[in-house]
């Protein structure tokens, strides 16, 4: 087995960040960040206020996973939820405990914080993912149906927003 270590990435990270970010667009056979993209990217996750927090796991120095998180908040337990948007280890680092070692840190980084939950949306074809989190207990939200808003509808009910008269543009 190999050694690993789990740390918040810092500026210096960068790089190795958008590397994996570009693996993991492969590994889901997406169009990875253009360079505009990758600016934001950094701005929002390495910047002077941070959108999300990203994480990399490295085996024997190397970095070979990622995650980036952020807080939401859930009203009902009146706490705030780690919500996790990527989960990533390269395929040639698999099995050996990298993407365990994440998970269990972000779920000790949960706890630390005071969140009520951890939360994450994992696809319907990564069985290989699926899998592992049943393996630690997650639950499969079925009842819950992920939506989504973009581009021209996004826009379009933008548009309809009417700011209360005297109120700045």
């Amino acid at each position: 087995m190999s050694r690993w270590t789990v740390r918040r990435a810092g500026p210096d990270d960068a790089d190795r960040f958008l590397a994996l970010v570009e693996a993991l667009a492969e590994y889901e056979q997406l169009d990875p960040p253009d360079r505009a993209a990758q600016a934001r990217l950094v701005a929002d996750g390495f910047g002077d206020s941070p959108r999300f927090e990203p994480y990399l796991v490295d085996v024997e120095g190397h970095a070979v996973g990622y995650a980036i998180v952020f807080e939401t908040y859930s009203s009902f337990l009146a706490r705030p939820t780690l919500y996790l948007e990527d989960l990533f280890v390269l395929p040639t680092a698999r099995g050996q405990g990298a993407g365990g070692a994440l998970l269990r840190y972000l779920a000790a980084e949960a706890v630390r914080r005071g969140c009520g939950r951890m939360e994450w949306i994992v696809l319907d074809w990564n069985e290989l993912a699926r899998g592992v989190y049943q393996r630690i207990g997650a639950q499969e939200m079925e009842e819950w149906r992920f939506c989504r808003l973009t581009g021209e509808a996004l826009q379009t009910l933008a548009a309809r927003h009417v700011l209360p008269e005297g109120s700045p543009a």
